[in-house]
């Protein structure tokens, strides 16, 4: 007797237990989950991930209420529609990528993997971002990176004899030698951080490209420059948190005006403190800087010193073959490698 491809032996049991008359159909309860599973499969996505799909999807179900559409499962032509209306709105390509991919994500854990389609939105995003390369815009603003310099005018902005100097201090140097992501920054601990004869060494406990979680220790030399030298900063920081009492928890904390140290810092406040010190150190195109702009120098710097593409990769937690990086090589050879250079112009 063959079953599905695969021929029962004469006299064996049967590869699955009763007939097809005596299988009972699936009922509601087969597909209930309980508040705990669905938490945990919530936390499976990254926070700040998770926060913006919540938005954009949010978003997109209130514009469908208010046109009469079915948010869920939502037709090809009304995500169509939807992606014609952010583009009328002005909106950057970017974030309306971030809503497309919202929806689709949204679809699948609902348990319509595949919906809606995606191509008549897709085409209508192009002609957008063609029509404003054609305008003089650009598909997407991308943070300036910190070079060492700027890295240190920052550093001299910060006020060394308060904590709030100090934390801020650490906060740069850090972000910078990491490459590190908002997300891995404020989720360091004091655990997280222990000093080696050759420098320090520091445990990302998970990332984006790490969803398991599986953690990687990231190796950082000791600096050359005083006010630049992560050893020296991590131990001036450490001084403040144990005179605080802070001996254990968080690395980065907030920091009152009044010099009093409290609860975590959050990702959004890593934002504000760097593009805050970018326009105090006149840092150039100050108003674009983000707390990005100190992963993307990390990369940028790295490559000009000769750091092969590989090793960069791996130090920042990329993908092996991330565009993201690519980017910030091209943007360095564009210079090094430049065909006008010395042809005598």
């Amino acid at each position: 007797m063959s079953h599905g491809g695969l021929v029962q032996p004469a006299g064996d049991r049967p590869l699955i237990s009763g007939t097809p008359e005596n299988h009972a159909a699936h009922t509601a309860a087969d597909y209930v989950l309980s508040d705990e599973t669905r938490q945990l499969i919530a936390d499976g996505v990254p926070a700040n991930t998770r926060r913006a799909y919540t938005r954009q999807w949010a978003a997109f179900a209130a514009w469908c209420a208010a046109h009469e559409r079915l948010a869920l499962p939502a037709t090809e032509q009304t995500l169509a529609e939807y992606t014609a209306q952010l583009c009328a709105a002005g909106q950057a390509p970017a974030s309306i990528e971030q809503a497309l991919a919202a929806v689709r994500t949204m679809h699948r854990l609902s348990g319509h993997p595949g919906r809606p389609g995606t191509e008549a939105a897709r085409l209508a995003l192009r002609a957008y971002k063609r029509r404003r390369a054609d305008d003089g815009g650009r598909g997407q603003r991308e943070a300036p990176p910190i070079t060492i310099d700027a890295l240190r005018a920052m550093v001299s902005a910060c006020d060394l004899a308060t904590a709030r100097g100090l934390r801020d201090r650490v906060l740069l140097v850090l972000g910078l030698a990491l490459m590190g992501r908002r997300s891995e920054l404020v989720a360091l601990t004091r655990d997280d951080v222990r000093e080696v004869a050759d420098g320090m060494e520091v445990t990302i406990r998970t990332s984006k490209t790490d969803k398991d979680s599986r953690g990687e220790t990231i190796a950082i030399p000791r600096g050359s420059h005083p006010l630049t030298d992560p050893v020296a900063a991590w131990r001036d920081w450490l001084q403040v948190l144990d005179q605080a009492g802070h001996t254990s928890g968080r690395l980065l904390r907030r920091v009152t005006r009044h010099g009093t140290v409290g609860p975590s810092l959050g990702a959004d406040a890593v934002n504000v403190i760097v593009r805050d010190l970018a326009v105090r150190a006149r840092v150039p195109s100050a108003e674009r800087v983000t707390a990005h702009s100190l992963r993307a120098g990390g990369a940028t710097v790295a490559y000009a010193a000769g750091v092969p593409v590989s090793v960069i990769a791996k130090h920042g937690r990329w993908a092996p073959a991330s565009p993201v990086v690519l980017r910030y090589i091209r943007a360095v050879d564009r210079w090094r490698d430049n065909a006008m250079r010395n042809v005598g112009l």
